[in-house]
């Protein structure tokens, strides 16, 4: 049968995939159903390339759970979380290169995730795991279990802080010299390696002579081999005493340093108190052990730790510049409390936003204490889960402007609200059939080089969105791309390389 005068339907364009409504609703340059195609330039598509085995070690890192870029102070690397079902211990490694894996570096029962940011070159890990609340599966911070921190050298990883100098020291008149005659109260202050200084201990009391310096012998070292420095803290004179050593405003005395964790002395210290200005009385109320949580991130310099294994909506946040030094009456943010954990913080144009799964609220740095910050409702119905906002290389989550949030109701754009469509607009069938209890499994990354969004999904297989013709819900183009096994995690490496972990194939 010939049909005369037809003009046929070209198609120069193939915009992905469309699932949405009913199948005839389907636009002639969208596909009802694709898998495992990746789009050429703007209008093209094949089928995607394969995947490998990242490492050429002898034996390779397998069933891995989580992977996340690690970008030390000489290279880009891979911090990994392989976890070992037949005794139920999750092990981190060190992913250097194809070639060099250091690790594990730390081994923790039960830990089948962790939050992880990096910092002035090291790594801070926290361990965490799901747990169950009649139906709902959510994520929180291994119970007994604390933050980490790894040097980035192969070394194992040690717990954050630390509690201060145990013993006593003696305190008398030195050389002659200067100080504010009266009584004292004397103290040491260890600091480790990563800066963190630990509260003050060895407080002795001692009467000072005007015309006299001050010495002090017996002091302890410290069993902490991460102990570099020592530091000599004292009040200002006190006209009343009441017995309490550590119940006044103590201050770092200048130049009264003992560089190593090997003498035992430090002689001949003159000071006035007019030349106390440095508090650290602060020291006395931080977290010695920070309890692990589901969630880290930074912000304003800060270290933010929350959904921790008995405060769910407890935000700690460090002081700025000392990420491991928390007040555990000033360093804290309670987000309202509504039976769900927080599961994600980011910063975002100067406001640090913090995600429920069904709930977004925000706090802005008053510049005064994070328990002062006032709170901003955003919205009480989208939220995300713990993987749930997309990072960018080793940035965090924010990408020039927005944030790419996974919620319920799709993969949206956040620019201090939800914008709608979403940018998965064009899947809603696809998304709302996902499993919701596994949400938690959800990963999302941004891949500028590629202009590529690569969504790990409940059922363990990836989403993956190239937005070379625009970042918006018309001109995103969606493609499902199964692999042969159960994929975890996903990761940028060296700036536009793709790893994935996943089960043993």
């Amino acid at each position: 049968m010939t049909i005369r005068d037809h003009q046929g339907l070209v198609f120069d364009k193939f915009n992905g995939l469309w699932n949405r409504g009913d199948i005839d609703t389907v636009p002639q340059d969208h596909f009802s159903d694709c898998n495992n195609i990746s789009f050429v330039a703007q209008s093209s598509f094949r089928t995607r390339f394969g995947v490998g085995i990242s490492q050429s070690v002898l034996v390779p890192l397998s069933n891995i759970k989580r992977i996340y870029n690690y970008p030390t102070q000489s290279a880009n690397t891979l911090i990994v979380l392989a976890y070992d079902s037949d005794i139920g211990y999750g092990n981190i490694y060190h992913v250097v290169d194809k070639n060099t894996v250091y690790g594990p570096i730390l081994t923790v029962a039960g830990m089948t995730d962790f939050a992880f940011v990096p910092y002035a070159g090291r790594a801070y890990i926290s361990p965490f795991g799901d747990y169950t609340n009649g139906d709902l599966t959510f994520q929180k911070g291994l119970t007994g279990e604390f933050l980490y921190i790894y040097a980035g050298d192969g070394t194992p990883a040690r717990k954050a802080a630390g509690s201060g100098i145990a013993g006593a020291m003696t305190v008398a008149n030195g050389a002659a010299g200067h100080t504010d005659a009266g009584r004292h109260i004397f103290g040491i202050v260890a600091q480790t390696i990563s800066g963190y200084n630990t509260p003050p201990t060895l407080l002795t009391s001692f009467f000072s002579a005007a015309t006299n310096s001050v010495s002090f012998g017996s002091i302890p070292t410290s069993g902490d081999p991460n102990v570099v420095k020592r530091l000599l803290v004292a009040t200002k004179v006190l006209p009343t005493f009441n017995g309490n050593l550590s119940g006044y405003t103590f201050y770092f005395v200048p130049n009264a340093i003992i560089n190593n964790n090997t003498d035992t002395f430090l002689n001949n210290i003159s000071f006035y108190d007019s030349e106390l200005l440095s508090d650290a009385s602060h020291l006395l109320r931080n977290y010695t052990s920070i309890p692990a949580g589901a969630v880290l991130s930074l912000y304003h310099n800060r270290l933010c730790l929350a959904a921790t294994s008995t405060d769910i909506s407890l935000i700690l946040v460090s002081q700025p510049g000392e990420p491991e030094a928390i007040d555990q009456l000033t360093g804290l943010v309670v987000v309202p409390l509504d039976g769900n954990p927080i599961t994600n913080i980011q910063e975002l144009r100067d406001v640090m936003y913090v995600f429920k799964r069904a709930k977004t609220v925000a706090y802005a740095d008053n510049s005064g204490d994070p328990s002062s910050w006032p709170l901003i409702p955003i919205d009480t119905a989208l939220g995300t889960c713990v993987h749930g906002v997309a990072t960018v290389l080793d940035s965090g989550g924010s990408s020039v402007d927005f944030l790419i949030v996974c919620t319920y109701g799709g993969i949206s754009q956040f620019n201090g609200r939800y914008v709608t469509p979403e940018l998965s607009y064009k899947i809603e069938n696809y998304w709302r059939k996902l499993d919701r209890n596994k949400f938690g499994s959800i990963q999302i990354i941004n891949a500028p080089i590629q202009k590529e969004i690569y969504t790990v999904l409940p059922n363990r297989q990836l989403l993956v969105g190239n937005f070379s013709n625009g970042m918006d819900w018309k001109n995103i183009r969606w493609s499902p791309n199964s692999i042969r096994t159960d994929v975890n995690s996903v990761a940028i490496h060296n700036i536009d390389e793709i790893i994935l972990g996943a089960d043993l194939l």
